[in-house]
């Protein structure tokens, strides 16, 4: 499996990083913003988006409707992180499989991959 994770706070990446391989997952590639990672998502596959809500240039919300409209991309599992609480229903709306709130855990994000997983 092979996870891309998106935050412009490099100790959130590397958090986020180091769940994953203590569930045993260690193909995870890291962009800092929407931009880098839509370039991304279009020249490698991934099986798994897990971005943050809030970013610039592009914020989660639009990395995520960008997705969602993109041939090739639009049915990839996307998990969106948040310290805004409002933000999860927003996001779900918008099309994320699931949504994590910060502080975040180990246990909440396998329920998360789990919850986005099965969504498709």
């Amino acid at each position: 499996m092979k996870i891309l994770v998106i935050d412009d706070y490099d100790g959130m990446r590397k958090l986020i990083r180091t769940m994953l391989r203590q569930a045993g997952i260690t193909d995870v590639e890291e962009a800092e913003d929407g931009v880098t990672a839509l370039k991304m998502l279009n020249s490698k596959q991934y099986d798994l988006i897990l971005s943050d809500w809030n970013m610039q240039p592009i914020t989660g919300l639009q990395l995520l409707r960008t997705v969602r409209e993109t041939d090739g991309l639009k049915s990839m599992p996307f998990i969106m992180v948040t310290g805004t609480p409002d933000a999860a229903e927003e996001a779900e709306k918008s099309g994320a499989d699931a949504c994590i709130q910060k502080p975040l855990s180990a246990a909440m994000l396998k329920h998360a991959m789990r919850r986005a997983f099965q969504a498709q």
